[in-house]
């Protein structure tokens, strides 16, 4: 029921123009504020958990510590709206557009090319925009670090960093150039190649052509938000939602009478820990509390003793804090602010740097938290403030865990946090292991100290603590005793890890997994600390007490590359073209490294994709119910208390199909039973998306389970459970090939699922017509034809009812081939029962929930070769994971045995191939199709071909490739020339054989840290098994007024096919000059025919001009 109070006025700015929200919800985030109140939909949803940056803005508010402006990015997803009372904020539509005026930001990343599906882009360009505010001519670590929380999926970030370097106040270009070498100048041929490379070109952009940045253009701060700030309003601001209540008190006094009044009200400042745990794991507060205006809880003071820090402060805050003091303090006083700040450049990206508070960090207690291990060991201690009075408690194992003696009371409110400065024969370190360097959850995070008894090397206190290896920070604390009075030495090191395994220790079933690997990194940081403090004990001067006959343990220079991190470099690459004829027309475009034609809307937001399609009159949301079984009969479903609801209109079930329900394997709706977690079993339809999610969570279902649960390939090859029958290709005399050879190798070969991840998660909009059921289809796939043909059956009208329209889409890797087919059948049945428009838009976890992925992959194999490198004979069998319906797993299963033979030509071999049936969601199309898993399963024999006969790889993969046209295991003809050419012009442009020996001189060098160095053949045939899916449509139309308009078969997913068509269009031209407009019909055959399009269109528009 909505509250009876009324609210405050909630006051802010977007892009200049002022913002009076006399109802704002705190359950609204900014994003969906934006997007459907504002119509700004620039700001895109991808993940809804702040990780990925793709809504990114900008938020300007006056601070009133420094009483400057001050202007950060954050995730428009996690922000409520009700934090931004006295804020401005800018997306990407008040930075440029191409209506009005273009931003430098957005005219380089589209000229640069850094922009491709463009669903991230004004992510990206909203990053790149605060940066240049704060630091109009920011360093190329400044760049780094401000994308470092933004995703792309298509381009590999390399022409978005080539954007950003241009406002750089130095390029360093080439990092090899300090050492007089370029990487461009490094063919191993070089003066032989020097004639042959004059043709080739490097620069896809002129510089020089930027338009150039100007600080005095950007938007002010609105004068009426700076009169507030310098005048705040100190009452108390309440703002009641429907469900939520949110209080923003002006004054700490207020802040402790309320945490009185609402003792379990959570105080909430960035929302990046309350935000993400309400989406994933229901958490609901009915009073929530935000201490922003407080000024208080952002002050920082300092003593001879130490750091006081406010726990307002945010992470981006206190790293400019602790830098700070850095560079201010001695070294030795020092060692806890540069643990905690290398911790810091790495968690999250800068967007939640910007938005998490510290005081938020600590009381999360998060499991894999990276900074609380640090503050643990380093002695922090926590202020904390209440009506009654103040106190301090320490940061220890006990608050860590929880512990109500060492907890906070329901009335307190944590003030700031105490550092204390380290000491002269202290050491602190910290260490994190992660996936990848930035915006990644750490596996196992440690803080490590150790305290020495002066001028020796006896340990006097000693504290490790980790995180990511139980439910809480773990402090290992009967390990630190027991080592106490020891030598820091090879001893002391070896009890030590002795007693942190089994202190430390990790059941087989830990959250997370990975146990093997997280118990190695217990003791792996462990040894790495021990280094870095036996090298600072041997630094001259640094012991004055050294007992008569100790030697400190000699380390070797091998061993010290163990001390070393992977430095966050700036990633250098550059794309070589051949340049076009001299004598080519300058309008000619093929060749040349044009730009996106949507490069430059992609940029400002004005690219329209599914969702971004304003609100359809009388417009309802439909949202999922899914298995929560893997295998199950479905004995009851309960829709009362859904249909209850305020605002939910119907669930749709399978009886509400008027055509078929998918096929007998695979339903659209599941019908008495269940084969997998995710399978949809029926869809809530209701008046908004907060609506039907609420009545998805009421919807009950009761289930049987059934036997059996398959999960693994393993297992469906025990039970024989298998999709479609067998595929085998054989030639040559395999078994007597066998005994011919010198050695015979077998081994296995296991490869991993892997999701889409496409930025646009699969949605569907629906439109009903009036006349004759006819239904306009808004979709983002690459298969329109399917979606209208699955929605045809499902509905049972006449596919010429069915209109599809696709006007681009947010990536598809293959996930939007068939599913969107099922999404939009699904939403047709609720359009054609209520009759009002649908619209479908799914989490991303539930995305990734209901969709397939790559195929996993079991392969076993035998090679037979000749001591020379020579394979005489192979055979392999492989297994894919294809989940719970055959969906396109038999296609994958054909592809991975008809490509799996690469590029070598080998007389005789067998390839078979199944496709496992499990229990879990059907994997589906994916980049590759199959190659990608089977020739990893065919390097794998030439890699342990190569081990046994004692050769390099590259000399394996050399012998044993095509070396003269031949047919191919599919029959084909096939000329190997071009590959030949490939690979000789690949070994000498890279320099591969010096480059190898550096490795290989590298390698001996360090003995912890390897670097490695491969080059591959790839063999990759374009082509489907059925002779329809080749097919491609153009149509040119030519106006009386000159202008041209262009269809074709073809889906703009990224890949610039509508840019490719303009370059063959104008290009056949033979000089026609005119407007060209091109687009995608109803109808088209299938997502990856660019090629035959383009091929198509070129020749219809040829055939008109002559």
């Amino acid at each position: 029921m909505p509250h009876l109070s009324r609210s405050d006025e909630l006051v802010f700015f977007v892009n200049g123009r002022k913002v009076l929200e006399r109802n704002a919800d705190p359950e609204v985030t900014l994003l969906t504020f934006l997007r459907k109140n504002l119509r700004l939909t620039g700001t895109k949803y991808v993940c809804g958990r702040g990780g990925c940056g793709a809504c990114t803005v900008m938020v300007s508010k006056h601070d009133p510590v420094s009483r400057k402006i001050r202007h950060f990015s954050v995730t428009a997803c996690l922000v409520p709206i009700c934090s931004l009372y006295g804020a401005a904020v800018t997306t990407v539509e008040g930075v440029g557009s191409i209506k009005t005026r273009l931003h430098p930001v957005q005219e380089r990343i589209a000229k640069s090319h850094g922009t491709q599906c463009g669903f991230c882009t004004p992510g990206m360009v909203m990053s790149m925009y605060t940066l240049l505010r704060n630091h109009p001519q920011p360093s190329e670590e400044q760049l780094m670090e401000a994308l470092g929380g933004n995703l792309c999926r298509c381009t590999g970030y390399r022409p978005i960093l080539e954007s950003g370097r241009t406002f750089c106040a130095e390029s360093s270009g080439c990092q090899q150039k300090g050492r007089g070498k370029c990487c461009l100048d490094q063919g191993e041929n070089a003066a032989s190649s020097l004639g042959r490379e004059s043709d080739i070109c490097t620069e896809l952009f002129a510089k020089d052509e930027f338009q150039p940045l100007d600080p005095t253009q950007e938007l002010i701060f609105p004068p009426e938000l700076l009169r507030m700030a310098e005048n705040p309003e100190k009452r108390t601001l309440t703002f009641h939602g429907e469900r939520v209540t949110w209080i923003s008190p002006g004054t700490l006094k207020d802040l402790l009478e309320l945490k009185v009044k609402h003792p379990d009200a959570p105080l909430i400042l960035g929302n990046t820990s309350l935000g993400p745990a309400k989406k994933s794991q229901g958490h609901f507060h009915p009073v929530l509390l935000s201490p922003a205006r407080i000024s208080e809880l952002s002050m920082v003071s300092t003593t001879s003793e130490g750091l006081t820090i406010g726990a307002g402060c945010s992470l981006a805050q206190v790293k400019d804090i602790l830098a700070g003091r850095v560079s201010e303090l001695p070294e030795e006083k020092t060692q806890t602010y540069r643990a905690l700040l290398k911790h810091l450049k790495r968690l999250a990206g800068q967007q939640i740097r910007n938005m998490a508070s510290l005081g938020g960090h600590i009381m999360s207690r998060h499991c894999y938290s990276d900074l609380n291990p640090v503050l643990a060991v380093g002695n922090t201690a926590l202020n904390l403030m209440s009506k009654e009075g103040t106190r301090q408690i320490p940061l220890d194992r006990d608050f860590l865990a929880g512990l109500a003696s060492a907890d906070l009371k329901p009335e307190e409110i944590l003030e700031s946090v105490y550092i204390p400065h380290s000491q002269r024969w202290e050491f602190v370190s910290a260490f994190r292991q992660a996936q990848c360097q930035q915006n990644a959850l750490a596996d196992v995070t440690a803080g490590m100290r150790v305290l020495f008894q002066e001028g020796t090397d006896t340990i006097e206190d000693l504290s490790l603590a980790y995180g990511g290896v139980g439910d809480a920070t773990i402090s290992a604390q009967k390990s630190c005793q027991q080592l106490l009075g020891r030598r820091w030495n090879e001893p002391m090191l070896d009890e030590a890890c002795r007693l942190l395994l089994d202190e430390v220790s990790l059941p087989g079933g830990a959250p997370g997994g990975s146990v093997e690997f997280k118990r190695t990194l217990v003791v792996s940081f462990f040894f790495k600390f021990y280094l870095e403090v036996l090298q600072e004990l041997k630094k001259p001067g640094k012991l004055l007490s050294v007992p008569d006959g100790h030697h400190f343990p000699e380390i070797s220079d091998r061993f010290l590359s163990a001390l070393e991190d992977f430095p966050a470099t700036v990633p250098q690459g550059v794309q070589r073209y051949q340049s076009v004829d001299s004598h080519q027309a300058l309008q000619d475009p093929v060749g040349r490294p044009i730009m996106h034609l949507s490069g430059l809307k992609h940029a400002t937001g004005e690219a329209i994709f599914c969702d971004d399609i304003p609100t359809v009159d009388k417009e309802l949301f439909m949202a999922l119910v899914t298995s929560t079984r893997a295998h199950a009969k479905i004995t009851s479903v309960d829709l009362s208390k859904a249909l209850e609801l305020p605002g939910v209109v119907d669930v749709i079930t399978a009886e509400d199909i008027p055509g078929t329900n998918g096929a007998e394997d695979d339903k659209l709706l599941a019908v008495d039973k269940v084969l997998c977690v995710g399978q949809i079993v029926c869809a809530v339809v209701a008046e908004t998306e907060a609506q039907a999610k609420r009545a998805v969570e009421e919807t009950k279902i009761a289930y049987e389970d059934l036997e059996p649960v398959i999960f693994t390939i393993e297992d469906a090859i025990k039970h024989s459970s298998f999709l479609c029958p067998e595929k085998k290709l054989e030639q040559g005399n395999v078994e007597k090939a066998f005994e011919e050879v010198d050695q015979i190798v077998e081994g296995e070969v296991h490869v991993g699922g892997q999701e889409h991840f496409y930025m646009e998660t699969q949605r569907v909009l629906v439109i009903p017509k009036t006349e004759d059921k006819e239904l306009d289809i808004y979709v983002s796939t690459q298969d329109p034809a399917h979606v209208q043909k699955t929605v045809s059956s499902t509905l049972n009208i006449p596919i010429n009812r069915i209109t599809c329209h696709v006007k681009r889409v947010g990536g598809g890797f293959g996930g939007k081939v068939g599913r969107p087919a099922v999404l939009g059948a699904i939403a047709a049945v609720g359009a054609n029962k209520t009759g009002y428009p649908i619209r479908l838009v799914l989490d991303r976890e539930d995305d990734m929930l209901i969709t397939g992925g790559r195929h996993p992959l079991f392969g076993k194999y035998k090679v037979g070769f000749m001591n020379s490198g020579r394979i005489r004979a192979l055979d392999i069998e492989c297994f894919i994971n294809g989940g719970c319906t055959l969906d396109d797993s038999e296609l994958v299963t054909e592809f991975l045995i008809l490509k799996m033979e690469n590029a070598y030509k080998i007389h005789n071999l067998r390839f078979w191939g199944r496709a496992c049936m499990t229990n879990l969601p059907s994997n589906t199309a994916f980049r590759g199709f199959g190659f990608p898993q089977g020739t990893l399963v065919t390097e794998s024999c030439i890699t342990a071909v190569a081990a046994k006969c004692g050769l390099l790889p590259e000399k394996v993969r050399e012998k044993n490739m095509y070396k003269t046209v031949d047919k191919t295991i599919y029959k084909q003809a096939f000329n190997p020339e071009p590959l030949i050419r490939c690979w000789n012009e690949c070994l000498d442009k890279s320099s591969f054989h010096s480059r190898r020996m550096q490795v290989a001189e590298f390698n001996k060098k360090n003995y912890w840290r390897k670097r490695g160095l491969a080059v591959v053949p790839m063999k990759f045939s374009v082509g489907f098994a059925a002779t329809s899916f080749h097919q491609a449509a153009a149509l040119v139309h030519i106006y009386t007024d000159g202008s041209v308009l262009v269809t074709h078969g073809g889906n703009e997913l990224g890949q610039g096919i509508h840019t490719k068509m303009l370059q063959v269009l104008l290009g056949q031209g033979q000089g026609f000059r005119t407007a060209v407009a091109v687009e995608t019909p109803v109808r088209h055959p299938w997502s990856a025919g660019a090629a035959p399009c383009s091929l198509t269109c070129c020749r219809t528009f040829s055939a008109f001009l002559f």
